[in-house]
């Protein structure tokens, strides 16, 4: 498929993170774009103020006529149900229906490609590398599932020759992909319901690492089983971080390469994870020839991804923190960030769960995350694209935190649940709607004060 004889793009669940960044990206090469989504969301409202079209019934009098051409390609998340109404009359007819993981790799494949793979740290990750690449004057385009406080984006850049991408394992996706350096920051289980056991996960992770035939331009963590250079926070690897200090919030440390040490890097985001993404980024960018001092500078200037330890209240009597954390790992990555900054304050979880199998398939996981913290207030399960399982709720995951600081409340009551507590630091955690909740508790909290 020859993508610059296409002129009309229409997407079906065009508010999802990685879609609306294809979604700005066909836009700014000038294509004609327009879509649905089933919720109308702060995102979907940024992409209509850039003048692409949205609806949010699905019906098919409200595809606009100039879609109705041989040089339309439509593009589908997973999430979208086989009864839809749009997806059924495009399929009918024959028209160009592709993936959102194939339209990225159709776009990747004629790029010098960087792919960011793991169960966790993709998001950021690729926020930092594109960042340096871009700050640092390469001709990239970096697609980015979240917004990057930096551009308030997440489409970094719109270079034709260099490109970032997150390399997802749902759904497989990221075998679509042609990298040319990859990372793999995790491979954690996760997506059981795609994979059915951690083996498969674990064998699609090993079959996109081997899409990197020169291993030295394979970066991974140094405890996953792969051949490739690694990158360690405070033990022996390719690329270490060493002498690591905290000054004015922000981590200060040196990192010890193959040839080289560079001295004083300074990195504002939390979090010894955070620390991880960051030596990944630049490894990467060291590997294409990135110089030591733009590696500095973007790092020092970076500001983080929206949800992301994205701080909404900060003053010497409360803290709020928002986090797209849904996953027993990424939540003890929160805790350990929001221990290491505010070691003696009470700590508050407020935590959505994301889908019924997740929630299933790792009960105790979420269990014991949740209960270091000092207190829980739990929402029912986000299904996303799930139906209920049988069994499977929030008031079976409350009941296995051990701890008697806990609570479950519907969304109604979630503010003055919130407000009625004596935390000091208070963090919402989820990938869910969760994230359209922070504006209304941040005003509620900042009333409060």
């Amino acid at each position: 498929m020859n993508l610059s004889q296409i002129h009309n793009v229409y997407f079906i669940g065009i508010g999802g993170i990685g879609m609306s960044a294809l979604a700005r990206y066909f836009k700014t090469l000038g294509k004609n774009v327009s879509g649905y989504d089933k919720t109308e969301t702060a995102l979907t409202r940024e992409l209509q103020e850039s003048g692409i079209s949205i609806h949010f019934e699905d019906r098919i009098d409200l595809i606009p006529e100039t879609f109705y051409k041989e040089d339309t390609i439509v593009i589908i998340t997973p999430a979208v149900p086989v009864t839809h109404s749009e997806w059924n009359f495009f399929i009918e007819r024959d028209y160009q229906i592709r993936k959102r993981a194939e339209v990225l790799g159709i776009i990747t494949q004629d790029t010098f490609c960087f792919a960011v793979a793991g169960t966790h740290g993709k998001t950021t990750t690729s926020s930092i590398l594109g960042h340096i690449l871009f700050q640092s004057g390469v001709d990239v385009t970096a697609f980015v599932g979240g917004i990057v406080e930096n551009y308030n984006s997440n489409l970094i850049g719109n270079g034709k020759s260099v490109t970032v991408v997150e390399a997802d394992e749902f759904d497989r996706s990221f075998l679509h992909l042609h990298p040319n350096i990859a990372c793999i920051t995790s491979m954690d289980s996760d997506h059981l319901d795609i994979y059915g056991d951690a083996a498969s996960i674990q064998a699609s992770f090993v079959e996109f690492a081997d899409k990197i035939t020169d291993k030295k331009n394979l970066f991974i963590t140094k405890e996953l089983p792969l051949e490739g250079l690694t990158v360690a926070v405070g033990e022996s690897a390719d690329f270490t971080a060493l002498n690591i200090k905290i000054e004015n919030g922000s981590y200060v440390f040196d990192v010890k390469t193959p040839t080289e040490t560079i001295a004083d890097i300074r990195f504002a985001l939390p979090g010894r994870h955070n620390l991880t993404n960051a030596l990944l980024a630049l490894a990467m960018a060291k590997s294409y020839g990135i110089e030591n001092k733009d590696c500095i500078a973007a790092l020092a200037s970076f500001k983080g991804v929206r949800r992301r330890f994205s701080y909404q209240i900060k003053t010497g009597g409360l803290v709020y923190i928002d986090d797209y954390a849904h996953h027993p790992t990424e939540i003890n990555a929160v805790h350990q960030a929001v221990s290491e900054l505010y070691p003696n304050q009470k700590k508050l979880a407020i935590f959505q769960p994301h889908l019924f199998s997740r929630t299933r398939d790792f009960i105790d996981g979420f269990a014991e995350s949740l209960a270091a913290f000092d207190e829980v207030i739990l929402l029912d399960i986000y299904p996303a694209r799930e139906l209920p399982i049988k069994g499977v709720d929030s008031q079976w995951l409350l009941d296995k935190i051990q701890m008697e600081n806990k609570k479950l409340v519907g969304k109604e009551e979630l503010t003055a649940a919130i407000l009625a507590s004596d935390a000091s630091v208070i963090i919402t955690i989820g990938a869910g709607d969760i994230g359209e909740m922070v504006s209304g508790i941040k005003k509620a909290l900042n009333e409060k004060i």
